[in-house]
């Protein structure tokens, strides 16, 4: 596709949503779909829809379709985006310096380049800081970054612009107060979070922010009732129900909790609930880890493959280290042991791509996930000393995966579940004296230190 030329800087143009149209029934279709999107409701794509049939030469709400389709990342969403981007691109010439903008983004996250795009949304931040999506969109792929120092100062860059009585600005601070918590600024996020939630019942991020503060230190019976009392904004509507639902999880496992753990995943997290992406890496995440303690998980990991079979002809492999590995994982925890290397070949020869060195993704899948795939391939076929050494030897890089860094325990479970079979006591020693630093003496915490044969 053709765009006009990247905007040399976007200075002082208006909000996002009153830019390109002059009809007032298309903006506010996508002033809907904007305040949707940070509330985390699955209507964003019927918003952007009527801002486009109400005015058809609009490129910016297809735009907007191409990053949400995008930020979903199904099978066969990079072929749907590009075909929003193909229409948008004769709608482009002339179109105000911001909506341009945020089209070379969509543009930069369609190729890959992830930290091209955030580049763009950080520029266009510094002339328009009340740009909310600009904001989320940067947020959501510095997560896929794990970029956690930036999402800490971008909102912080911007928040003192924000005027209280905008009905975003809850939202805004809802990114700040994630920022804070990847940043392990416990008792700033879980204040940040509380006060965006005073002002604003439904704020996805905040909710997050402080359940995860509370994951981090231990607190899980603080956790659940948390997530319990603002299930409304998570659980009700929500795009990423399943995350919350991951998070309780987490919270039920902390406390050893196992009969309500298994119940909560084939209530929430099993059957028509693994319709999206994103709901079938959360399963997994929190299967495997049910796996490394202990608990007979059935045939639910059989379960996540059969809905979406990764040598289906629409999945793509090597898209992203992390969901690559997560894909490793459900293979390797439903015993598919032959299709888990078939997969990991496949990963490797799109890396071995020369195209495919522009990509974000490109180096991290060669120095980090190819080589803890191998290692988590070599755990399952018996090696476990040589596997756990070298597992142990990545976990340090593990940010650059991405995710949450409560999202990245799955590593440490691993660790501890492997030291366990191969008798690796100074390794389990030393990941248990982590845990007992940044948390109390939970029934998990005391679950490994019995396997490990260790006194507390």
């Amino acid at each position: 596709m053709s765009l006009p030329p990247e905007p040399q800087r976007v200075l002082s143009v208006p909000a996002a949503g009153r830019g390109g149209s002059v009809s007032s029934c298309a903006q506010q279709a996508l002033l809907d779909a904007q305040q949707a999107w940070l509330e985390g409701r699955p209507s964003v794509p019927g918003f952007l829809q009527q801002a486009q049939e109400a005015d058809p030469q609009w490129a910016y709400p297809l735009v907007l379709q191409a990053l949400w389709c995008l930020g979903q990342a199904e099978a066969g969403s990079p072929a749907r985006a590009r075909a929003w981007l193909n229409q948008a691109a004769a709608w482009l010439p002339g179109a105000p310096p911001q909506e341009l903008q945020h089209a070379h983004a969509a543009v930069a996250v369609l190729d890959g380049r992830w930290h091209e795009a955030c580049r763009l949304w950080d520029d266009l931040l510094l002339g328009s800081p009340h740009d909310v999506l600009a904001l989320l969109l940067a947020h959501h792929w510095d997560v896929q970054r794990g970029e956690a120092l930036r999402l800490r100062q971008r909102p912080a860059a911007v928040l003192p612009d924000w005027d209280e009585t905008d009905p975003r600005f809850a939202q805004v601070m809802g990114l700040y107060a994630a920022g804070l918590s990847e940043n392990q600024l416990y008792p700033q996020a879980e204040d940040m979070g509380r006060r965006a939630l005073a002002l604003q019942a439904r704020v996805p991020a905040a909710v997050v922010a402080v359940a995860q503060v509370m994951q981090s230190q231990g607190r899980f019976e603080d956790g659940t009732a948390w997530l319990r009392q603002h299930q409304p904004a998570w659980a009700d509507d929500a795009v990423q129900a399943s995350h919350g639902w991951w998070l309780m999880g987490l919270f039920r496992l902390e406390a050893m909790d196992v009969p309500g753990l298994q119940r909560l995943v084939d209530a929430h997290l099993s059957g028509a609930a693994l319709g999206s992406a994103q709901a079938r890496i959360d399963a997994v995440s929190l299967l495997w880890r049910m796996q490394c303690v202990g608990v007979d998980v059935g045939g639910r990991f059989a379960e996540v493959l059969q809905v979406s079979p990764p040598d289906a002809p629409d999945v793509a492999a090597g898209e992203h280290a992390r969901s690559d590995l997560h894909v490793l994982l459900a293979l390797l925890g439903a015993g598919e042991l032959s299709r888990a290397e078939r997969w990991v070949a496949r990963c490797a020869e799109r890396a071995l791509q020369p195209e495919e060195a522009r990509r974000s993704n490109h180096a991290v899948a060669r120095e980090l996930g190819l080589p803890l795939m191998r290692s988590l391939l070599a755990l399952s076929r018996g090696e476990g000393p040589r596997a756990l050494a070298s597992l142990h030897a990545m976990r340090n890089s593990g940010h650059r995966l991405g995710g949450t860094a409560v999202r990245r325990e799955w590593l440490d479970h691993t660790l501890l579940s492997a030291a366990c079979e191969v008798g690796a006591a100074d390794i389990g020693r030393a990941l248990l004296n982590e845990r007992r630093m940044s948390r109390p003496l939970t029934p998990l915490t005391r679950h490994w230190a019995a396997r490990l044969g260790l006194a507390l």
